[in-house]
């Protein structure tokens, strides 16, 4: 029976006031919807990397006849294969002042532009010289992509789903190189001078697309407030933010941080010349972290796939080619478990796992390599295929997409621009170093000798993480830098 308050008056005779307080428990209040928003934002911003995926996965396939075709060298295609990377790094390096000069979006419709123009330049490239400079053209493009991608996405994002939106870039990333393998599967049948220029003349359209919904959403809050415009950075978050006390404290974080801006050349030197002890220790391990996910191996995989496949005794051309596309789908979906566990688990015990998942899987793809060397069976092909697909699902949880989110959060956010660019740079310097001499260090140590090299590589970042990652999951971005005050 419901309890009845005390009132004064005749008509209250008789009525009993209760003999206990009432213990009913006020229902809590529904957690704020996700903002949507800010979920489309990021994800146009975070589409235009599906391009580098593409076009550096593409010539894992491509080369077969491109090499027939053109009469390329070995050592041509493996410059083909991995100088992406290397050339990369003048657009990373200098995405940072791009990203604050023309503002976040006007730097990723300029990485759309040079995507085009080398997909068209790869199309028509009738010499190795031609297809150098095409692959230099399209790496301007995927430098500055890779980098304010995860900036822009990063600054958008409300704190419930920063881990979700920043993942996303990767997400895309690995969609371009499942994409690469099933062009490289599908159109094998064309004729061989038609062929491998279709596949790259597929990358054109999306650029075009991609920079008309890019020039739809709005610019980082960030930037707006840096030039200023503090009321259309003020509508920006009010947009993309949970609730309105969350916009507000957001826009005061930034101001903030805008007030401390020091300026590019500053920038620079606060990162190198005059590093405080908390800033030296983020850039530290954003660096650290982002050459572990590449020292990992996975370009090894991305690259040379059907090279491992047929060390392990596939040697059609057809199969390797299947069996790349059916790693490229298991890697694409096992993405989404950090994507979506990031801000539920956390980043810190997905980048755990991850890391000790590669390191059992490596171990295991080296076994299986060195026994069939010893006798090639279905099933040591099997094996091969089963290690290497619990290598990119493992690498794919936690190292592939928690590497530039946890970087951007933990980046101060006057710092994050440049910050973001060397740790990118570092990234693509160690998978340069490592796609470019793949084959020579297999020819050297053998093929499963570089897996257990890229084992021991993971234990490392296993240990790196454990001693010197902590959580950032849900914390404000001004939060997270107390962490590495210490």
């Amino acid at each position: 029976m419901g309890t009845t308050e005390p009132h004064h008056g005749a008509a209250d005779v008789g009525v009993a006031a209760p003999l206990l307080p009432s213990t009913a428990v006020e229902p809590a209040p529904a957690p704020p919807r996700r903002n949507m928003f800010a979920f489309v934002c990021a994800t146009l911003a975070s589409m235009t990397t599906i391009l580098m995926g593409y076009n550096l996965a593409l010539m894992s396939g491509a080369e077969l006849f491109m090499r027939e075709d053109l009469g390329l060298t070995d050592e041509q295609v493996e410059v083909l294969s991995g100088s992406m990377n290397l050339f990369m790094l003048a657009s990373i390096l200098a995405a940072g002042w791009a990203a604050d000069a023309i503002g976040r979006r006007g730097t990723i419709v300029l990485a759309n532009a040079f995507l085009m123009v080398g997909a068209l330049a790869m199309s028509l490239g009738g010499s190795y010289a031609s297809l150098l400079v095409a692959r230099f053209v399209t790496s301007v493009g995927v430098g500055f992509a890779v980098v304010v991608a995860p900036v822009y996405a990063a600054e958008i994002a409300p704190a419930s789903s920063r881990g979700l939106l920043s993942s996303l870039v990767d997400i895309f990333i690995t969609g371009g190189i499942l994409l690469s393998y099933i062009s490289n599967y599908a159109l094998a049948g064309l004729p061989l001078r038609l062929g491998w220029r279709v596949m790259f003349a597929l990358g054109v359209p999306p650029p075009l697309l991609l920079a008309a919904g890019v020039l739809a959403m709005p610019e980082s809050p960030r930037w707006l407030a840096m030039r200023g415009r503090d009321d259309e950075a003020r509508a920006v978050l009010e947009r993309t933010s949970d609730t309105p006390d969350e916009a507000h404290a957001r826009l005061e974080e930034i101001r903030r941080a805008v007030a401390e801006q020091v300026g590019g050349a500053g920038v620079w030197r606060e990162l190198f010349v005059a590093p405080s002890p908390m800033v030296r220790r983020i850039l530290t391990n954003v660096l650290v972290l982002y050459s572990f996910q590449q020292a990992s191996g996975i370009d090894a995989i991305v690259l040379y796939s059907p090279l491992v496949f047929k060390q392990a005794g596939i040697s059609s051309n057809s199969t390797g080619l299947a069996a790349t596309v059916a790693v490229g789908v298991v890697k694409t979906l096992s993405i989404f478990v950090a994507t979506f566990l990031s801000d539920r688990l956390g980043r810190r015990p997905l980048l755990l796992a991850s890391a000790a998942g590669i390191a059992a899987s490596l171990t295991a793809l080296g076994i299986t390599l060195l026994c069939a060397g010893e006798a090639t069976t279905a099933a040591g092909a099997a094996a091969c295929v089963a290690s290497v697909v619990a290598f990119v699902t493992a690498f794919s949880i936690g190292l592939g997409p928690l590497a530039p989110t946890y970087g951007a959060e933990i980046l101060p956010l006057r710092l994050r621009a440049q910050g973001m660019s060397l740790g990118i740079a570092v990234n693509r310097l160690t998978c340069g170093v490592l796609s470019m001499t793949f084959i020579s260090l297999a020819n050297t140590i053998t093929m499963a000798g570089c897996f257990f090299l890229y084992a021991s590589t993971a234990v490392a970042a296993w240990v790196f993480i454990y001693v010197r990652l902590p959580e950032t999951k849900g914390r404000n971005l001004e939060d997270i830098g107390v962490l590495f005050a210490k």
